[in-house]
């Protein structure tokens, strides 16, 4: 009994994370303004890229499956170092920040261009055809016909891909970006306790189990549509 008390103290100290609580908050709020801000410009790149691959131009949709291949194929933290560490050799000096919003975008766009691809080909290739008789040009048929679908299909997916982008933005801690990750690891230090450490496992969480439980809804819901 004792020894679970010690085990208590050491990574669950009520104290420890009522004084760190403040500092993980600003961290946390970090955190989402970080990955929402990179998960909307994810789906502008990633509905962009796909609308792109689905169509005739071969020589743009060599370089969108190349983009897609390097972002999925490399490890998001080498992503993240590149941008901030490598761009300055070319005169590119992004603010962390910047470089971190950049790398993340990037990266959710080549996974979310995937998701809008797939979510493309599974409309009927008759509604294309049947727009394009009517006299609606691609893009018009895209806007109006085909994506208004595919959004609908890919909602459960793309919320998915943002629960997975909230926990890998804790790799901004690498370039000195104070969210919840990083600031879990100074107050561990400052407190010479990992309480923090697991206040923060609590805090990523409580943002991402609502969100995983909004994934299974959608998904039922878009399967009693179907029916």
């Amino acid at each position: 009994m004792q020894g679970l008390e010690d085990l208590l103290q050491k990574y669950f100290s009520i104290k420890v994370i009522i004084e760190v609580l403040p500092f993980l908050l600003k961290g946390a709020l970090l955190t989402i303004i970080f990955s929402a801000s990179s998960e909307l410009f994810g789906i502008i790149i990633g509905l962009s890229a796909s609308v792109i691959r689905v169509g005739k131009v071969k020589v743009i949709r060599w370089f969108i499956v190349a983009y897609v291949d390097v972002f999925r194929g490399t490890p998001l933290l080498m992503q993240i170092i590149f941008t901030y560490y490598a761009l300055p050799y070319v005169g590119l000096n992004l603010p962390a920040p910047i470089a971190g919003i950049l790398a993340l975008s990037l990266n959710s766009g080549a996974y979310v261009s995937e998701i809008f691809r797939a979510g493309i080909e599974s409309i009927e290739k008759g509604q294309l055809e049947a727009a394009r008789s009517l006299g609606m040009s691609y893009v018009q048929t895209m806007i109006y016909v085909i994506i208004p679908q595919t959004i609908r299909r890919v909602l459960p997916p793309l919320t998915n891909e943002f629960v997975a982008l909230i926990k890998d933005s804790s790799l901004l801690s690498v370039i000195a970006i104070a969210e919840l990750l990083r600031t879990s690891k100074e107050m561990m230090t400052w407190k010479l306790n990992p309480s923090s450490l697991t206040a923060a496992a609590i805090i990523y969480l409580i943002i991402t189990l609502p969100l995983t439980r909004l994934v299974s809804y959608l998904e039922k819901k878009l399967k009693k549509g179907e029916s």
